[in-house]
């Protein structure tokens, strides 16, 4: 880790207190209507650019370290150290009053997360750990993850277009849904890749399965995962780095059932695959 970087329990204090420091003026801005577009259902509002501009100064400031963040961009993320913010996750939620959104916080060193923070300001919860944990919810530290069964657990899945394309089909995550409620008929999408991680780093869920690639989206709740004692790879069982372009993450045992149903189906997309090819 980098000299600016040698100090985690201290970062992590400093950065609680930066992100304690935006929770009423997040609680204030819920609703907060639609001001840049970004992409087909995807947007940012004012309060997204206000937060992310306060909040990098302020660990620029504080901690010597550069942020990169979901709106504005920064350093990139694959060598040396910087903050990765996403001010408001779950925009959609926000926008519309509902109360599962957050504020997302990773320190990344040379492409892995050592420290993340997750603030529920809605719910109250904050989730927040350093490398090798423990997991500290609302600063009082949580057991680590025991070893569980994909029968017995909520699994988070991540949002889906049937008809999109793209690196990860929204046919191929479709037929994962499918495969997924035959072992277990508690699936949850929260629309929140932070509150999926975190709520799978204190047990609330047994796992989730998350598409996106984005870092900061993916970095904290990865770092808090791991400091629980849970598992995270990619879908293809590759293990979790700033670049990876997806994220399974869950408790030991459930982990490798669900990395087991996503091998299947892959099997099976690829048969269908080959299949359909040699009638044509």
């Amino acid at each position: 880790m980098t000299a600016a970087a040698s100090d985690p329990a201290a970062l992590l204090a400093t950065a609680s207190e930066i992100l304690d420091g935006a929770t009423a003026r997040f609680v204030e801005g819920v609703g907060a209507p639609s001001a840049v577009q970004k992409g087909r259902g995807d947007f940012a509002t004012a309060l997204d650019l206000e937060l992310e501009r306060t909040l990098s100064e302020q660990l620029l400031a504080r901690t010597g370290i550069p942020v990169h963040g979901e709106e504005f961009g920064g350093p990139e993320l694959e060598t040396g150290t910087a903050w990765v913010l996403d001010p408001i996750d779950g925009t959609f939620n926000y926008s519309a009053g509902h109360p599962l959104s957050a504020m997302l916080l990773a320190l990344v060193d040379d492409g892995q997360p050592v420290l993340g923070l997750t603030w529920l300001p809605l719910l109250d919860r904050r989730y927040a750990a350093a490398a090798g944990g423990p997991l500290l919810l609302n600063g009082k530290p949580l057991p680590p993850l025991e070893r569980g069964r994909l029968a017995d657990a909520m699994i988070g899945f991540g949002a889906f277009n049937i008809d999109a394309h793209g690196r990860i089909p929204g046919r191929f995550r479709f037929d994962l849904l499918g495969a997924l409620s035959r072992l277990s008929s508690r699936v949850r999408m929260h629309g929140s890749t932070g509150i999926d991680l975190a709520y799978t780093a204190s047990g609330v869920l047994g796992g989730a399965v998350v598409f996106g690639h984005h870092p900061w989206d993916n970095a904290a709740g990865v770092a808090l995962v791991r400091a629980a004692g849970g598992v995270v790879t990619d879908l293809r069982g590759e293990p979790w780095s700033i670049t990876s372009r997806s994220v399974l993450a869950a408790a030991p045992g459930i982990h490798e059932e669900l990395l087991d149903m996503i091998d299947t189906a892959v099997d099976r997309a690829t048969e269908r695959n080959e299949n359909s090819e040699g009638t044509q």
